[in-house]
C-alpha cells in the first residue's frame, strides 16, 4: 500500500532536483507512511514513524552533536528517511557528522543539488499513498464480501481455497496441526513440487501468534479453529513479506473454514473427505499420477517404495436387532470410518480411510516391504472390532500390489471379497477375508458385471421365478435349501420349517417346472451355482442389503 524510499526517488517531481543518496542505501526499500516538511531541529516527538521528512536545513544546526542527536532521535521514531535540500543552508555537501550518524542507522539520507518545490513533492507521494489507502479499502470491502457469502453458504473448503488463491495470487495449503495436508490450491503452480516432502518442511514452521510471517520458509501462517479447539492452519506460500491484504484473505479464510467445520459436523471430517479424493481417484484412473502420489504422501500415506494392500470394511446389517434406514445408513458407515481411521492409528499403519460408496468403507493400507502382511493385517483387525464392539463387521482384504497403478485392483477386489463374505457365517481365525476364503461365491462376485452370468442364471431359474411371480408359491428358497443342504432332502425341509410330505411335492413341481432331475449332481451343482448368481445379482441392485 505505501511506496518505497526509492520508488518516491523515482517520482518525476523529485529526480527534478537531482536526488542523491549519501548514507542508509541498504534502507531504500523501507515503506514511507507520510511525506512531512519539517525546517526544525526538535521535531521528532511529532512523528510516528514512516515518514519521509524534506527539509532545506535552513533551521538545523551546524555543531556536530547537535546534528547526530537530531539524526538519532528521527531514526528512534522510525522516520524512513531525511531528504535534505543543497541550496539555502549547506550548497556543496552535507556535514560529516550528520552523513556518519544516517549511515550508522541505516536511515536513508538524500540530497537534492536543485531547489525542489516541496509541497508538489507532497502532493504526489501523499497523493499516492491515499489513492492506494482506497484502493485499499477498496479491496477489503470485496475480501469482507466474498468471504462473508462464502461462510453463509457454509462454502466447501476447496471452494474457500480456490478465492484465497485468486485474490492473493498464491499457492494456498489446508493442514491438521498434525501436518496432513486436507485441501490445496497451487495456484497454477505445480502441485508435486507444492507438496513435496510437505511435513518435515512444515513442522519446522513454528509461529507464536495465530497469524504470522515466517520468512525462512516465506510462509504465511494462520490457525484454523473456532471456540478454542484448533484443529488445523491455512498456509500461505509467499515467498516474500505479504502484504497486509493477504493477511486479512487468510484470516477470514480461516474463519469460513472454521465455521464449516462446526456445520459440517453432521458429515465426513475433512479428514475422510480428503482421504476420499485419493481414494476415488485410485479407484477412477489406470494410473496414478504424480500429483495424487503427491497428494497421499502429503497425507502421511505414501504409494511408492512400499506394499500397498485394499481393504473394505462392511457392517453385517441383514439379521441386527435394529437395521439401519436409508437415513441412517450413510452416519453408520461416517462412524465406521472414524472408528476404522483410529483402528490404524493404534495399529500404526498408514492409511488412506474413507467411505467411497453407499455399502462400505474402503481402506488402502501403505506397508513397509519388511513388514509382516499377515501379522500387520492380523492386528489391524483385532483394532477395527475392538473399535466397533456393538456392531458386526466383515473386514475384507484384496491381494497385496507395490505399485501405485495397482492399488485401484487391490481396492476393487477387497470390495468383492467383502461382499461374498456377509453371507459367511464363518470367519477367519485370522479375523479378516481374503478372495480365496470366500471360493466360488467370490469368484462370481469378481465376474458380476459379466452380462453372460445373468443370462445363465435366467435360464436356469427363469421358469421357476416366473412361476413363483404368478402363482405365490415359494419354489425357488425350497430349492435354496435343497442346494444348502447338499440334496439332503430331510435337512432341507426341516431347514424350510416345513413337514416332508409337503416338501417333498415342493421339490416334485420344481423338477417338473425346470425340466430337470434334482437328484442329478450336475442338475444339482448348475442350480446351486445360477442360485448364487442370481444372489450376487441382487445384491448389486439392492446394495447388497437383503437376499432372496
Amino acid at each position: 500500500m505505501y511506496p518505497t524510499v526509492a520508488e518516491v526517488l523515482a517520482l518525476p517531481v523529485v529526480r527534478h532536483g537531482g536526488p542523491k543518496v549519501v548514507a542508509g542505501a541498504d534502507g531504500l526499500d523501507g515503506r514511507v507512511r507520510w511525506v512531512h516538511v519539517a525546517e526544525v531541529a526538535d521535531i521528532a516527538h511529532l512523528l510516528k514513524g514512516g515518514e519521509l521528512v524534506l527539509t532545506t536545513g535552513i533551521a538545523l544546526p551546524d555543531d556536530d552533536a547537535a546534528l547526530t542527536r537530531y539524526v538519532d532521535e528521527l531514526a528512534g521514531v522510525g522516520v524512513s528517511g531525511l531528504v535534505v535540500e543543497l541550496v539555502r543552508h549547506w550548497s556543496d555537501a552535507l556535514p560529516r557528522a550528520l552523513v556518519e550518524a544516517a549511515e550508522k542507522h541505516r536511515l536513508p539520507l538524500v540530497t537534492l543539488s536543485r531547489e525542489t518545490r516541496y509541497v508538489t513533492v507532497t502532493e504526489a507521494v501523499n497523493g499516492r499513498i491515499v489513492d492506494a489507502q482506497v484502493a485499499e479499502l477498496r479491496a477489503a470491502a470485496q475480501v469482507h464480501e466474498t468471504f462473508t457469502e462464502l461462510t453463509v453458504s457454509g462454502a466447501e473448503p476447496h471452494v474457500v481455497l480456490r478465492e484465497v488463491a485468486r485474490l492473493t495470487g498464491q499457492p494456498v495449503v489446508l493442514e491438521t496441526l498434525s501436518h496432513e495436508v486436507l485441501a490445496y490450491d497451487a495456484c497454477g503452480a505445480d502441485p508435486v513440487e507444492l507438496l513435496a516432502d510437505w511435513q518435515r518442511r512444515s513442522r519446522a514452521v513454528r509461529v507464536g501468534e495465530r497469524t504470522a510471517y515466517d520468512p525462512p520458509s516465506g510462509r504465511l501462517v494462520t490457525v484454523v479453529g473456532a471456540r478454542g479447539h484448533d484443529w488445523g492452519r491455512l498456509v500461505l506460500q509467499c515467498g516474500e513479506q505479504p502484504p497486509h491484504r493477504s493477511v486479512v484473505v487468510a484470516e477470514r479464510a480461516a474463519s469460513a473454514l472454521a465455521v464449516h467445520h462446526l456445520l459440517a459436523r453432521e458429515g465426513d471430517s475433512l479428514e475422510r473427505q480428503a482421504h476420499r479424493g485419493v481414494l476415488e481417484r485410485l479407484l477412477g484412473t489406470p494410473a496414478a499420477s504424480a500429483e495424487l502420489v503427491a497428494r497421499a504422501a502429503a497425507l502421511r500415506v505414501p504409494l511408492t517404495g512400499h506394499r500397498l494392500v485394499g481393504a473394505a470394511i462392511r457392517p453385517r446389517l441383514t439379521g441386527t436387532a435394529n437395521p439401519p434406514t436409508a437415513n441412517s445408513a450413510p452416519a453408520l458407515l461416517r462412524e465406521l470410518a472414524e472408528a476404522t481411521a483410529l483402528a490404524t492409528r493404534r495399529a500404526r499403519v498408514c492409511a488412506l480411510v474413507a467411505s467411497v460408496d453407499d455399502t462400505s468403507v474402503r481402506a488402502l493400507l501403505s506397508l513397509s516391504p519388511q513388514a509382516d502382511t499377515d501379522a500387520v493385517l492380523h492386528r489391524l483387525a483385532r483394532e477395527i472390532k475392538q473399535a466397533r464392539q456393538a456392531a458386526p463387521l466383515v473386514i475384507a482384504v484384496g491381494t497385496p500390489v507395490d505399485s501405485a497403478a495397482d492399488a485401484g485392483r487391490s481396492l476393487v477386489e477387497a470390495a468383492h471379497v467383502a461382499a461374498a463374505a456377509l453371507h459367511r457365517d464363518r470367519e477367519p481365525a485370522c479375523g479378516y477375508h481374503r478372495l480365496e476364503d470366500v471360493r466360488l461365491r467370490g469368484l462370481l462376485h469378481l465376474l458380476a458385471d459379466d452380462d453372460r452370468l445373468a443370462a445363465f442364471a435366467a435360464r436356469e431359474l427363469g421358469p421357476l421365478l416366473s412361476r413363483d411371480t404368478a402363482s405365490g408359491s415359494r419354489l425357488l428358497p425350497a430349492l435354496r435349501h435343497f442346494c444348502e443342504q447338499g440334496g439332503n432332502k430331510s435337512a432341507a425341509a426341516a431347514a424350510a420349517h416345513t413337514s416332508r410330505t409337503a416338501y417333498y411335492q415342493q421339490l416334485a413341481r420344481i423338477e417338473q417346472v425346470l425340466g430337470v432331475p434334482l437328484e442329478d449332481p450336475e442338475s444339482m451343482l448348475s442350480l446351486h451355482v445360477a442360485l448364487l448368481v442370481h444372489d450376487v445379482l441382487a445384491q448389486s441392485r439392492d446394495g447388497d442389503h437383503s437376499t432372496e
